[in-house]
Order: C-alpha cells, then structure tokens, then sequence
C-alpha cells in the first residue's frame, strides 16, 4: 500500500512538471538563457535575408536541438508569412514565446536583433561624425547598392506573389497610384484596396506555402497555442496603440510620442518581407525632415551588410534623426517601436491561426494585399531610390551588375553592399 502511494506521489510530481498541454513534444525545455544564447549567435551569423533566416532557424531549433518539430515550425512560419511584420523575427520571437512564454519570447528576439542593432548605432555615430556626407563616393556607392537591392526584391516578390495577369495588373496600379499621390495615407489605402480585390476574387486555394494536403494536415494539427486572455490583450494591445498613439502624439505633441507613432505605425503595415518598410520609413521621417534623403539611403545601404533582420535600420534612423531622442537612445527607442507591432500579433494569433489559416476570404485578402505590396515596393523602386541612386551612367552600370550578381544567387546582398561602397569611393 506504502509503494503504491509513493508511486502515485511521484506520478503527481511528474505530473505538476510537464509543460503545459500546448508546448511541443520536445527532449527538454530549454531555459530563457539558453534560448538567448543561441538565438544571440543566429543574429552574429544569419546573413542572407528572411528565407535564409528561416532556414537557419529550422537547422538549429528542429534540427539539431529539437526544441520543434516540423509540424509545429512549418505553422509557425506560415502564421508569420501571414501577419505583418519581418517574418524571421516574428518567427524567432514564436519559438521563444511558445517554448517559455513572454521571457522566451523576448530572449529569442533580443538575442537574434542584438548584434545587427549594435552594428547599426555604430554605423550611425560613424555617419554623424562626417562633414561632407553628401559628397562622399562611398555614400553613392552605397545608394547603387540599394537600388540593386531593392530591384531584386521587387523581381522575386513579383514572382512569388504576382504569378498570374490579374495580381501583376493590381501590382502595377497601385505602384502607379502611390507614384501619382505620394502621400501616407495612399500606401495604407493601396494595401487596404488589394485586400479587398483579393477578398472579393476569393476561391478556395492550397495555403501560401504550397503545402499538400498531408503536409497541410499535418501542420494544422499543431496544437502550439498560448493562453486565450494572453492572446487577447496582445490583440487588443496592439489595436489600441495602433489607434490611439496618432491623436496622442498630435496632442502632447512629445517628440519621443511622435517617434512611437510612426515607427510603430510602420511595424504594423508592414506585409511582404522587410525591404517594404523602406517607402514606409521613407515617408515617416524623410519627408517630415527628420532624416536627410542622403542619410536614409546610407544607413538602408549599410543594413544589406549586417546579420540579423533588416528592422535594424530602424535603430540607426532613430539614432541619426533630429527628432526627439538621438544617439544610443533614439536608437533603442526606434527599434523597439518598430517590432513592437510584430511581436504582439503573434502572441495575440497563434491560439486562433488553426482556424484562420483554413478559411479562403482570409487567404484571398491576404494575397491580393501581397500584390498591392509589390506595387508599393516598385513604387519605392522608381523614387526615393532610383532617383538618389542612378545619377549617370556609371551608376546605372554598376546597380546593373549588382542586381545581375543578386540574380545568380551567388553574391550575398552583404558583399554587393560593400563592394558598391569601395567601388564608390575610388571611381564615383
């Protein structure tokens, strides 16, 4: 009777220290330390952009030390490709949060954003201590770079998220809308617009990833999902800050509000990967004369060149803006306004993705939004970057054989980045 009740008791304690219900299955729960650990090297060796990025997550966190299971990475990513927000750090933040809540959560994103941020505030103070900015080759260089960039991307999101006549029609108009009426409000009613073209053309689809119908089941059966009052004060959060930070900024008219709003406000319209916060950014605080064009460019230049995620342009705007805190500060208040938005969305969606991600009005929105977001990154291509950046013939040659080398898939967007800037400063 004796062992009997010791056996229950330790079957309790065993009882009262597995996971909760909708964690993985997983060989360990690894600690927030851990988790901040390894995703700090992923931020000191992810170069290549989103895909690469999701890639090397899956090698490390399903792969080699099992804290996912395919199953339960593949809908995190789709989640991810779904929300706005830069996909591999939604995805970063989603293994962390799942594995041990909002500490995980925070951990994994400030581990894999860290290095990339820090290399950007240093660029930052680097930029700020030059006289003759707008003179210097290796700042023209660094433009070439970008329009090469953002030429790539616009041709593989084409590809990707234009396959067929009618999306590559939409794409075009809303690219000729935003270059017609460049003003905020147009890139949010050009989204807002292919969401509903999207919507109204909807029929049922296979999902964004291609998945097959095996796959597909297999993935929505995950049962990777946070508690409901988590996730609805993450979702009511993030509409909140969305539509109260606008009238707050323009009634206290605070500086460092004003940044929040704006930053945020880019975060949150983000769909299509992390080169479309450019135009976003763009109009944020270079047409309000926070950041010179010359400057923008040079730190949108400069971020092809770092790991990590290309939302760390946002610590060296806040850095070199005019516009309330500067410096470190300025830096680490940007950053955090920007992926903020991001960060909420997942922990507010991934209990009600199961649901979501089945129904073909919310796949149809979303396809016909990644339409228009091509056309705003066209739009992008055209002006502010293809104006500030093909001066001459030169110029036009070198972005030429930029973007041909990004094509062949064998120069990293890093090495082009940094072979404009020397190019630029010995020839331009």
């Amino acid at each position: 009777m004796r062992r009997r009740q010791r056996e229950i008791v330790a079957n309790k304690g065993v009882r009262e220290r597995r996971p909760a219900a909708w964690l993985p299955a997983m060989p360990s729960r690894p600690s927030v330390a851990e988790i901040f650990l390894v995703a700090l090297r992923l931020g000191c060796t992810a170069f290549g952009g989103p895909v690469a990025h999701l890639a090397y997550f899956r090698a490390e966190y399903v792969v080699r030390r099992r804290w996912l299971d395919e199953a339960h990475y593949a809908d995190l990513v789709a989640l991810c490709q779904f929300l706005p927000g830069p996909a591999s750090s939604q995805a970063g933040f989603g293994i962390g949060f799942t594995l041990r809540g909002w500490a995980g959560g925070l951990a994994a994103w400030l581990g894999f954003t860290l290095p990339a941020a820090a290399l950007m505030l240093g660029f930052a103070y680097g930029v700020m201590s030059l006289d003759d900015l707008a003179g210097a080759g290796w700042l023209r260089g660094l433009k070439v770079a970008a329009v090469a960039v953002v030429a790539h991307a616009v041709w593989t999101m084409w590809r990707l998220l234009c396959p067929d006549p009618a999306r590559s029609v939409l794409a075009g108009l809303c690219a000729a809308l935003l270059l017609l009426l460049p003003f905020a409000w147009t890139q949010l009613a050009v989204i807002a617009a292919g969401a509903a073209f999207g919507w109204l053309g909807r029929k049922p689809v296979l999902p964004a990833n291609g998945a097959n119908p095996e796959e597909r089941n297999a993935v929505e059966s995950a049962p990777a999902r946070p508690p409901g009052h988590v996730a609805t004060i993450c979702l009511a959060l993030f509409f909140a800050l969305l539509l109260v930070l606008p009238a707050l900024a323009r009634r206290t008219n605070l500086p460092a509000l004003d940044v929040l709003d704006r930053f945020y406000r880019a975060g949150a319209m983000v769909f299509g990967g992390g080169h479309v916060v450019l135009p976003l950014l763009e109009r944020e605080v270079v047409t309000p004369g926070w950041v010179s064009h010359d400057m923008f460019l040079a730190g949108y230049g400069a971020a092809q060149a770092v790991p990590g995620p290309l939302f760390t342009f946002s610590a060296y705007l806040g850095a070199v803006t005019n516009h309330g805190p500067d410096g470190v500060a300025g830096g680490l208040w940007a950053l955090a306004a920007i992926f903020l938005p991001a960060l909420l969305l997942v922990a507010g969606t991934l209990r009600s993705w199961h649901g979501l991600r089945r129904r073909p009005g919310a796949q149809a929105a979303l396809r016909g939004a990644n339409a228009a977001v091509v056309g705003l990154l066209l739009a992008a291509l055209f002006h502010p970057v293809g104006t500030a950046g093909i001066s001459d013939g030169r110029t036009a040659l070198v972005a030429a054989a930029g973007l041909a080398g990004l094509l062949t898939g064998r120069v990293p967007g890093w090495a082009l980045a940094g072979a404009c800037a020397l190019l630029g400063a010995v020839w331009f």
